[in-house]
């Protein structure tokens, strides 16, 4: 159905009007709004504004030529994400741990050892904050290595730590228990897994390796908010918290949401408030929108929490059946039929109990397919659309979130293994793209992997090679290039008023394949013309002569390339 003239959405003050008073601690400010002589516009805290860059540590930068990425290798990259205008990094598990992933800690105090030293990782935070970066650190809560020496002591009912892991005698009756995290499933052998030295099962909602804390003990307590002091002393700026749906599991209540796991997250970010008012935590909600809103916890909760709907419903404007996980399910995101989806999901946003700062949206993750795989077409018609999908995400207000090498749209060789997702990062044509000199990188080292598969990496990085224009130097070096779209894209986050959490937001479909965003601020405008289709598109009519090209190389007149983009701006 062809939509048009569809009602502003005014993303202001007032429109938070109608929502629950927020208690006033540091952790909610107030929506940032226009200034004004009589009403100065109050102070956001610095995330609201943020480009965020989710490093994955192995696979970034390698200097020591052992396959693995490392700490000096992200301290020697930190002047290319400076060029590409982030200000704010995400790195994913860098604790000790057995696994390649690291979500399954075995210390909390040191660092995984394959990246450095923590003298290192000490530089790394300092020289990024040297550039006006911040850094975030993946803090696994929920649960630890079944290798950690608290899970041995507890097997083992040895004093204090007897529970500090939840533990029972028999397996629950069929259909009294629950699933994996990611999947409805009340066979209790899904989570509940018998260790022959205690003679019980333990509870473990992500896998047997990685056994759920009893985050109702006081020592667990004390010993997370212990963790999180250390690592905030060292210069992190804060946490991104796995998994926050799980902390708290009672019996028939369930195992996911409970009033008490909410209770949990605004308990923990007051301390860590205490430590650093200016702390910042984000958490993994992977649920509906209207779920997720509880973990702001009426302004006592977390400081923000990721939008998984938008990436889907972005995707699945530039590819039929797109939106779905094979590992993780579908957001629902419920469709009216009246709205643009990508209006509708701001619609979500801003009707339920969380303000709309508290969402972070983003296109995908390190649990996700990536972007390019997700979508059809020839190698230049995939990087045409994943112009497209950067544009509606940037079009979008809220704190964004790239996943490493979206920016080049990297993509990957197949699914089946989270390993395809979180590959090398392509640097330059040379050998292994540029990112060790290893003979090896780290997923052709078998050792790394509990399960084997075929060496797939040497065919597709020649098929990412030979194919051209895949790597960060080639794509630098073309003006027209997804790097320099995203490179432009943060640069007007930054500078326009209409692209921050205050302006108007409106989503129309000239024509049958076109769309047009379009955000608005006291007089301060830029226009999103999208062409969603393999055909040119005529769009004079989006024209206005009031709004000058900024982004424009698939503009010929008033003809619109397919899958084109065009980005017009007001003269501030």
């Amino acid at each position: 159905m062809l939509r048009t003239s569809l009602t502003a959405l005014a993303i202001a003050l007032a429109l938070s009007a109608c929502k629950p008073a927020p208690q006033q601690t540091a952790a909610t400010p107030e929506p940032v709004v226009a200034a004004t002589a009589s009403q100065p516009a109050a102070a956001a805290p610095w995330w609201d504004d943020a480009v965020f860059y989710q490093i994955w540590p192995r696979s970034f930068y390698d200097t020591t030529g052992d396959g693995h990425g490392d700490f000096n290798g992200m301290t020697a990259k930190l002047p290319y994400l400076q060029e590409l205008g982030i200000n704010a990094i995400w790195l994913t598990p860098m604790f000790e741990a057995p696994s390649y992933h690291g979500y399954d800690f075995t210390e909390f105090y040191q660092v995984e050892s394959d990246y450095g030293s923590m003298a290192e990782f000490e530089a790394f935070i300092q020289a990024a904050d040297a550039k006006g970066i911040k850094v975030i650190l993946d803090l696994v809560i929920n649960h630890i290595s079944r290798e950690h020496e608290w899970f041995r002591k507890s097997a083992e009912g040895i004093a204090p730590y007897n529970d500090y892991f939840v533990w029972r005698k028999d397996l629950p009756a069929k259909g009294e228990g629950w699933g994996h995290a990611w999947a409805e499933n009340d066979q209790p052998d899904a989570v509940w897994h018998f260790d022959e030295r205690r003679g019980e099962y333990y509870y473990a909602a992500f896998g047997a390796t990685q056994p759920d804390l009893n985050l109702e003990h006081p020592d667990v307590i004390a010993e997370m908010k212990k963790m999180a002091k250390f690592w905030l002393d060292k210069g992190v700026a804060g946490f991104r918290l796995d998994a926050v749906r799980f902390v708290i599991e009672r019996g028939p209540q369930g195992q996911a949401d409970l009033a008490e796991t909410i209770d949990y997250w605004r308990d923990f970010n007051a301390f860590v408030k205490s430590v650093n008012p200016e702390a910042y935590l984000v958490g993994e909600a992977w649920v509906d929108l209207p779920i997720a809103a509880k973990y702001w916890g009426n302004g006592a909760g977390l400081d923000q929490g990721f939008d998984f709907e938008v990436g889907y419903k972005i995707i699945g404007q530039l590819q039929q059946n797109a939106g779905k996980d094979a590992q993780f399910g579908t957001i629902s995101g419920t469709q009216s039929g009246e709205l643009h989806p990508l209006q509708e999901n701001l619609q979500r946003r801003l009707d339920s109990s969380a303000p709309l700062a508290f969402f972070t949206p983003f296109l995908t993750n390190h649990d996700q397919e990536r972007v390019p795989f997700q979508l059809s077409g020839d190698r230049a018609t995939v990087l045409q659309k994943s112009k497209l999908a950067a544009a509606m995400l940037f079009s979008s207000p809220g704190t964004k979130y790239i996943y490493y090498g979206e920016e080049i749209g990297l993509t990957q060789a197949q699914s089946g293994h989270d390993v395809y997702k979180r590959a090398p990062m392509l640097w330059n044509t040379e050998a292994q793209a540029g990112f060790t000199s290893a003979a090896l990188s780290w997923v052709e080292q078998a050792e790394q992997f509990t399960v084997q598969f075929d060496n797939w990496w040497p065919g597709f990085l020649q098929q990412q090679l030979s194919t051209g224009g895949n790597t960060v130097a080639e794509q630098q070096a073309q003006p027209d290039s997804l790097w320099r779209l995203y490179q432009f894209l943060i640069a007007q986050k930054k500078q326009r008023p209409e692209l921050k959490l205050a302006g108007s937001y409106q989503v129309s479909e000239p024509a049958a394949g076109l769309l047009q965003i379009d955000r608005e601020l006291n007089g301060s405008h830029t226009r999103f013309v999208l062409n969603l289709s393999e055909q040119p598109m005529e769009i004079s009519t989006a024209l206005d002569p009031k709004l000058s090209s900024s982004w424009g190389f698939d503009l010929n007149a008033s003809q619109l390339a397919p899958y084109g983009l065009v980005v017009l701006q007001s003269q501030n």
